[in-house]
């Protein structure tokens, strides 16, 4: 009696445990999105130290994964993986890719992995398709910011699952992180690792605190986006159509400052 006693408390137990994110899917259908990125970087948004040349504002290509909550491509205030320092730094994606992959053969936590081409400039847009899976519905990418230091914009496992169903359309404004993986303040900073590594950061107006950095705005309370991405949720018909390009919502997100 005392051992079946234990056992039910030990069960009773374990069954009022949180719960994964990713286990409150209740669908049971694939799901395919369009994610379309749109580059906000502009001189007249941005104006200190705006790249214009060697090379200019640009953006790199996109790596992303849809996963479980099991994998983690990158998560703010913790150490970047190698394969993030090396995109961050220079992106390239191999090591990334590797990780990725390796995550996907030792606990299934990946479902699938895409790409979408870079940017020339600071504005513009980018696209591409991703496919979700109940058990894998929470999506992670990053791109560089070209040039910088370490510097990047991505999303941390972002749930397309609400409850039983997919969501139609959601819209992310982006901003700054830095890696940690290297010292430099400005868009053109020579590479100088971090050591010890520091862990990935949101870069701010006021942070770092220091009137190198290139998005140090003292006057601003908020940096505005650098960047949006948007994820459209594709009908069965659309499945297998290049994801449409779209003009989001007209924002504001001029910085009014005299650099």
């Amino acid at each position: 009696k005392v051992i079946w006693t234990l056992l039910v408390t030990i069960l009773g137990y374990a069954s009022s445990l949180p719960v994964g994110d990713d286990s409150i899917c209740t669908t049971e259908e694939l799901a395919k999105y369009s994610i379309i990125f749109t580059g906000k970087w502009s001189q007249t948004a941005f104006p200190k130290q705006y790249p214009l040349y060697r090379p200019p504002a640009q953006w790199s290509s996109m790596l992303g994964v849809t996963h479980s909550s099991d994998y983690s491509m990158w998560k703010k205030n913790e150490y970047a993986s190698n394969g993030v320092r090396d995109f961050a730094e220079k992106g390239e994606a191999w090591v990334l890719m590797k990780e990725i992959e390796e995550a996907g053969e030792k606990i299934q936590s990946v479902h699938g992995i895409f790409s979408a081409s870079a940017i020339p400039s600071g504005t513009g847009q980018t696209s591409t398709e991703l496919e979700v899976h109940p058990r894998h519905p929470l999506v992670s990418f990053v791109v560089r910011i070209v040039p910088s230091p370490d510097w990047f914009v991505g999303i941390d496992s972002l749930n397309l699952c609400e409850g039983g169903h997919w969501m139609e359309e959601v819209s992310v404004d982006l901003f700054p992180y830095d890696a940690g993986t290297d010292s430099g303040f400005t868009f053109s900073s020579p590479n100088f690792a971090t050591i010890p590594q520091d862990t990935v950061t949101e870069i701010t107006c006021s942070s770092p605190s220091h009137p190198a950095n290139s998005f140090y705005y003292p006057k601003l309370k908020i940096l505005p986006p650098i960047a949006q991405v948007t994820m459209v949720k594709l009908k069965k018909t659309q499945l297998g159509l290049s994801a449409p390009f779209i003009n989001p919502p007209a924002k504001s997100n001029e910085v009014i400052d005299s650099v």
